[in-house]
Formats: C-alpha cells, sequence, structure tokens
C-alpha cells in the first residue's frame, strides 16, 4: 500500500479524495455540475477554480481517490480509457519514437496505435510481454514506451510488470501498465515499478455499466504536470457526473472484487476439463503460463475467463447466442456478467494483424450474481 497513507485500500476506495463538503456536511462529495465560477477580481480563483475543463472540484475528488488507491502521486480523470491513452500517448511521444505494445492487447488499443498514433510519425512493434527478453529483443535505440495490459484482454497473459520494469529503466523508456483487468484492489503496477497505470474506469472502477470514462495515474509530479497541460489543452476530461458515478462504484470495489474473483472460480471449475471446451485462460489456474508470477503480484486473479470452443468459430457464436443469464454485450467489469465472442465484436479490428484472436474464443466477465445461476446458464449454453 502506499506509504504515504497507511490506510487500508477499503478505507482509501471510501474517504480519499471524499472529505465532508465543508459547506454542507454532505458526506458524498456534490456533483458540480457547473463550466464556469465567480472570480473575486480578476485572477482572483476560488481553490484554483475558474472553468471545468481545467479542473472541477468532483473530478478533483475522484483523481485524488485514484492516486491513493494505486499508491500514485498524481491521478487525472478522462471521458473514457481511449481518451486517457491519447493524451499519454501524445505527451510522451514525438515523430520518430518507437513503443513496444503486447502481441495479445485490447483491440481499441491496437487500432490507437494502428491508425492513429502511425499518422503521427510514432513507429511501433509487437512483442510476447509475458517474456521479458522477447520485450528486451523488441526495444530499438528510439523505443521510448513498452506498452503492458496484465491481465490481458481477451487472452489473460500475465506479464511481471518488475521484469519489465528493469527492460524500461535500462532501455531509458517508459513503463505504462493498463491495470484495467485487475482494478488497484488486485494489482498496484506503481509499487511494482511502472511508471504509468492507465485504467478503463467504464470496467470495474465504475462497475454498474452505466458510465464512461478512463484514467492516468503516475508517481513522478513532473510527469503528472505534463499529463495534466495536455489533458486541459485536448479536453477530453471527465465530465462531473461521470467521475461521481466512477466515486460511487469505487466505494465498493474491494467487496466487489472479491465476488468477481470467487465467481470465475466456479466458472472455470465448470469448463476446465468440459467436453465442449479446449482450452482456458484464467491466471487462477496453476497451469496457466502465468499463474506464479499472477501469484506474486496479485492478490486474486480477477473475474475475467475466456475459453476455446470445440467445433470452431459457429460453435462459439452458438454458446454466446444460447446464453441467458450472461448478457451478449461488450465491455466488462460490471455486476452483471457478460459474454461476448471477441473475434467478431471487441477485437475485429485486430483481424489479419499479429493480434488476431482464436475464432473460438468466447470471453466472459463474470459478475457477481448466484454463482450456482451462472454456472447454470453457461452449462445449457454447452449443451
Amino acid at each position: 500500500m502506499n506509504d504515504r497513507n497507511p490506510q487500508s485500500f477499503e478505507t482509501l476506495a471510501i474517504h480519499a479524495g471524499q472529505a465532508a463538503d465543508p459547506a454542507t456536511g454532505a458526506v458524498v462529495p456534490p456533483i458540480y455540475q457547473v463550466s464556469t465560477y465567480k472570480q473575486d477580481g480578476v485572477g482572483g480563483l476560488r481553490g484554483g477554480y475558474e472553468y471545468s475543463r481545467s479542473a472541477n472540484p468532483t473530478r478533483t475528488a475522484l483523481e485524488e481517490n485514484l492516486a491513493a488507491l494505486e499508491g500514485g502521486r498524481r491521478g487525472l480523470a478522462f471521458a473514457s480509457g481511449l481518451a486517457a491513452e491519447d493524451c499519454l500517448l501524445r505527451a510522451l511521444l514525438r515523430p520518430g519514437d518507437h513503443v513496444v505494445i503486447p502481441n495479445d492487447a485490447y483491440g481499441g488499443t491496437f487500432r490507437l496505435f494502428a491508425k492513429v498514433v502511425e499518422a503521427w510519425g510514432v513507429k511501433w512493434s509487437v512483442a510476447d510481454t509475458s517474456d521479458p527478453a522477447a520485450v528486451r529483443a523488441a526495444v530499438t535505440e528510439h523505443t521510448k514506451v513498452i506498452w503492458v495490459e496484465t491481465p490481458s484482454n481477451p487472452l489473460l497473459g500475465i506479464s511481471d510488470i518488475a521484469a519489465l520494469a528493469d527492460v524500461a529503466r535500462t532501455a531509458g523508456a517508459k513503463l505504462v501498465v493498463d491495470n484495467t483487468f485487475a482494478s488497484p484492489y488486485l494489482q498496484q503496477p506503481l509499487a511494482l515499478g511502472a511508471d504509468v497505470v492507465v485504467h478503463s474506469t467504464t470496467k470495474y472502477m465504475g462497475g454498474h455499466s452505466d458510465v464512461v470514462g478512463g484514467a492516468l495515474v503516475v508517481n513522478d509530479d513532473a510527469l503528472g504536470e505534463e499529463l495534466a497541460f495536455h489533458q486541459n489543452a485536448m479536453g477530453a476530461v471527465a465530465g462531473p457526473f461521470d467521475a461521481w458515478l466512477v466515486m460511487r462504484g469505487i466505494k465498493t470495489l474491494a467487496v466487489r472484487m472479491d465476488r468477481h474473483s470467487a465467481n470465475a472460480a466456479r466458472i472455470v471449475d465448470l469448463l476446465t476439463g468440459h467436453a465442449a471446451v479446449t482450452e482456458v485462460y484464467y491466471p487462477g489456474l496453476p497451469s496457466h503460463p502465468g499463474h506464479e508470477v499472477a501469484a506474486k503480484q496479485m492478490r486474486g486473479f480477477g473475474g475475467m475467463v475466456s475459453f476455446r470452443v470445440r467445433g470452431g468459430e459457429e460453435a462459439a457464436v452458438r454458446v454466446c447466442d444460447r446464453a441467458k443469464l450472461f448478457t451478449l454485450g461488450e465491455s466488462l467489469g460490471g455486476v452483471e456478467s457478460l459474454i461476448e465472442h471477441p473475434g467478431r465484436m471487441t477485437h475485429a479490428s485486430v483481424a489479419g494483424s499479429a493480434l488476431e484472436v482464436p475464432a473460438d474464443l468466447v470471453r466472459l466477465s463474470v459478475g457477481i450474481e448466484s454463482a450456482d445461476d451462472l454456472v447454470a446458464d453457461l452449462s445449457q449454453a454447452l449443451a
């Protein structure tokens, strides 16, 4: 836990950045649904607030909370996870720079690099980030960023954050870790040597499938200031109501993640050895190649499970169609369970690339419903 704040995660989730409102005593930060602020004379700002793109008290509360939960010095909240990624890359990269990205990255992240960042003159290459030697081999003299997802989306690959931090330091590059699948409750990359943590707060942080948002958290004050400048200059900030919704979700993050993880373990028990399933991807399985690393750097294995279906792509699509309690939909991390076909849905953008996912793959976001009901629904979908 962050040595600057000795309180436990559960306590920080509820209280960090969220002191009672000084005007009314409200125990929940108000939604400051406001664009501008009265100044006490020219330049006389109250609390530093002048215009809500630059800063908003509700967003400030969320950003302080995010920093505390990740053990960082500065948190920044954005309109989406990709907006956070875009801001980060514009701040860190210049034409001619190079980035190493995972060979199983989220489709939206791949699209950002392949269709947007590349047009700025930034080069990128793919590596198996679960293998530090492969990442080291992919580094060039122009590498400025090593990008990691752990666990990865959708194949639940595990990367050793501490080992990759050593690779990045040697290369003079920044290690960026997308911590969306784990959440700061299960994993804290900054404590393991990462330079930047990225979140889609839409997912486990918000937790209720009712908000879209993103976040960056850093330990370096100078980098934090640079990111804050770009955040304001580019303007893709979290609105006050969205910030409030993410804060509301974060208050129950710990108890939700415990339930997500426990339910996922029950689902994995069903899938392992099932006649209709050829392979299960879950870092909690001792057979998972990244299990030991995950057990070392995480305090639980999360609620995401992927598996391959016997019979190929059409069989996998049929499983998605037959599920009833598991809702067919994109996204993840909500209290309700979701099922999807990555090849045709969230990862369609990587088709034909080095990141293409298996056509027979199904991805589950295991919710917090009754585990018995979830097992029964998936059993009938696989029958």
